[in-house]
């Protein structure tokens, strides 16, 4: 089997004192301030620049193959909307984004900041069928061939031994990005029926690609994209999950696993305090594994894997670490790698992307800990 794959492997069987996967949740936003400073040399200097920061920073070739298909932050439209100008505003604008939305931007820079969204695609029945649903048929012509083509490549790393991990946008980041955080809220309690259409259309979507996927390789994970908490626990009531989410979920993941011998791990990606939430999604859903532990928030992965000590846990280190000192970064780091590599079940990462007023020494020093546990 290949070796970073058995880390994987190991890691989800919650092994005690296995050696930690190598990864990063996000390196992206420091890299072009690095290469200004020295550190790094530019991207066109070098062939595979992914290759050349896993040398420098003792990363890993991943031992986890995503398979995608099926949207992340935005919905698996097809076609995506086109995405152009709408209203200029002097040094900003309004755009149109992929997945519908109207976001406003500074102009010239639309990445790279928390967005503001002005206008979402769906806002009644009408909205939602002319705007969206016919965009989430599972049988267009276009999606089946890239179905199939993913399938194709995740059924080439199934057999080099990597894990797959099939990956999807979560039933609550479904329902924001078509109505909107606050919007959706309102829709819940104003017309609850048009929320079921939306999660309908939503099973059927992710029912139908996993079924085109598995036709060639099996899954050791679904992985849903859910960022459902804030720094003070979930953003709707547990009866909300339990009503609009959950249903679904359990649809899906029945279905899947009835289309496979595997073993299937189910790992939930959240923003904000996520304590709340383990239980009700471990009871509903067998919740196998959750990421990433936003510390800003309360989350401590020391803490939650004493709790819960049969739960797979990603992140948890504080990204706010690298603007101090070396001495400080060893004594955080101390109260956590230790403890959670005897305990097992543990891939270190920062709690999201690496800032980027992150100082290069102080990240580099951080990797060299991580790499002592390797």
């Amino acid at each position: 089997m290949n070796s970073y794959a058995q880390k994987w492997f190991d890691t989800y069987s919650l092994k005690p004192n296995t050696p930690f996967v190598q990864k990063e949740f996000w390196l992206y936003f420091p890299l072009e301030k690095w290469q200004r400073q020295g550190y790094l040399k530019p991207e066109e200097a070098v062939v595979n620049y992914e290759e050349y920061l896993n040398g420098i920073f003792g990363l890993e070739p991943s031992g986890i193959h995503a398979l995608g298909g099926l949207g992340w932050c935005e919905s698996a439209f097809y076609p995506m909307f086109e995405e152009k100008m709408v209203e200029d505003r002097g040094e900003q604008e309004v755009v149109q984004d992929a997945a519908g939305r109207h976001v406003l931007c500074f102009k010239n820079r639309r990445t790279g900041f928390m967005p503001t969204y002005l206008k979402h695609p769906v806002r009644d029945e009408k909205s939602w069928e002319e705007n969206c649903l016919w965009r989430l048929d599972p049988d267009t012509p276009e999606r089946i061939a890239n179905n199939e083509l993913e399938a194709n490549e995740a059924a080439a790393r199934q057999r080099d031994g990597l894990m797959i991990s099939q990956r999807m946008i979560g039933g609550y980041m479904f329902l924001r990005s078509l109505a909107g955080p606050e919007e959706i809220m309102y829709l819940f309690y104003d017309n609850p029926g048009l929320v079921h259409k939306c999660m309908r259309q939503w099973l059927e979507l992710a029912d139908a690609v996993c079924a085109r996927h598995q036709k060639q390789v099996e899954f050791d994970e679904v992985f849903l994209a859910e960022d459902i908490c804030y720094n003070h626990g979930p953003l709707i009531s547990p009866e909300m999950i339990q009503e609009f989410l959950f249903p679904y979920y359990q649809q899906l993941i029945s279905s899947i696993r009835s289309r496979q011998k595997r073993h299937l791990y189910v790992q939930i990606d959240t923003d904000g305090f996520s304590d709340p939430i383990i239980e009700l999604y471990q009871k509903a859903i067998n919740m196998e594994s959750l990421s990433p532990f936003e510390v800003a928030s309360g989350c401590d992965v020391v803490r939650t894997g004493r709790q819960y000590p049969q739960l797979i846990i990603q992140g948890g280190i504080d990204k706010r670490i690298l603007t101090g000192d070396k001495e400080m970064i060893k004594r955080y780091l101390d109260g956590i790698l230790p403890v959670m590599y005897a305990r097992g079940g543990y891939i270190p990462t920062f709690d999201h992307a690496v800032p980027e007023e992150a100082e290069f020494e102080n990240y580099l020093y951080y990797r060299q800990q991580c790499l002592e546990y390797s």
